[in-house]
C-alpha cells in the first residue's frame, strides 16, 4: 500500500510538474503574443503616421503650387496693368488730336486753293504759317502721317476706296492717289489713309 501511495504521489507530482511546465510554457508564450500584439500595434501606428505624413506632404505641395500660381497671376496682373497705364498715357490725347484732324484737312485744302491764285500772297503765307504750326504741334504730340504715294496697299494702314486702271505696268498694285491722309498716334493707327489703287 505504501508503494501505491508513493506511486500516486509521484504521478500527482508528475501531473503537477506537467501542469507547471505547461504553465511555464504558457507563461512564456503569453509575453510573445503580447510582443506580437505590441509590434503589430506599433506597425499599424507607424503606418498611420507615415500615411499622415504623406497626406501632409501632398497638402503642402498642393498649397505651394497654389501659392506659385497665385504669384504668377499677380505678376501677370501687375505687368498688364502697367502696360495699360502706359497705353492710356500714350493715347490720352487721342480724342483731342482726332478732333483736330478735320482742321488740318481744311488747312490743306485752303493751301491748295491759295497756291493756284497769285492775288492773295499774304493770305497764302498766313495759312501756310498756321498749317505749319499745327503740324509741328501734332508731331510733338506723337502724330505721324501714314506714307501712301507709290506704296503697295497695306490694309493695316490703308483703306482702298477706289481702283483705277494702271497708267504704267510698274505702278500696278501700288497706291495711285490719296483721297484722305491717314495718321498714327505713337505708333497706333487712329485714321486709315483712304487711297485709290492702280490695277
Amino acid at each position: 500500500m505504501a508503494d501505491k501511495e508513493d506511486l500516486k504521489k509521484t504521478e500527482d507530482m508528475d501531473g503537477t510538474a506537467a501542469e507547471a511546465g505547461a504553465g511555464v510554457s504558457g507563461a512564456a508564450k503569453a509575453p510573445e503574443s503580447k510582443k506580437k500584439c505590441k509590434s503589430s500595434k506599433k506597425g499599424s501606428a507607424e503606418d498611420a503616421l507615415k500615411a499622415r505624413v504623406d497626406d501632409l506632404k501632398s497638402q503642402l505641395d498642393k498649397k505651394a503650387d497654389e501659392y506659385l500660381r497665385l504669384m504668377a497671376e499677380f505678376d501677370n496682373f501687375r505687368r498688364r496693368t502697367a502696360k495699360e497705364r502706359l497705353e492710356l498715357v500714350a493715347t490720352a490725347g487721342e480724342d483731342v488730336i482726332k478732333g483736330l484732324l478735320p482742321v488740318l484737312d481744311d488747312c490743306e485744302r485752303a493751301m491748295a486753293v491759295l497756291r493756284d491764285s497769285d492775288a492773295m500772297a499774304a493770305a497764302k503765307e498766313g495759312t501756310e504759317l498756321i498749317y505749319n504750326k499745327l503740324v509741328d504741334y501734332l508731331k510733338s504730340r506723337g502724330l505721324t502721317e501714314i506714307e501712301t504715294k507709290d506704296k503697295p496697299l497695306d490694309t493695316d494702314f490703308h483703306e482702298a476706296v477706289a481702283q483705277i486702271p494702271s497708267p504704267d505696268e510698274t505702278k500696278k498694285g501700288l497706291i495711285y492717289d490719296v483721297v484722305q491722309k491717314g495718321y498714327m498716334l505713337n505708333g497706333k493707327v487712329i485714321r486709315f489713309a483712304k487711297v485709290v489703287v492702280a490695277i
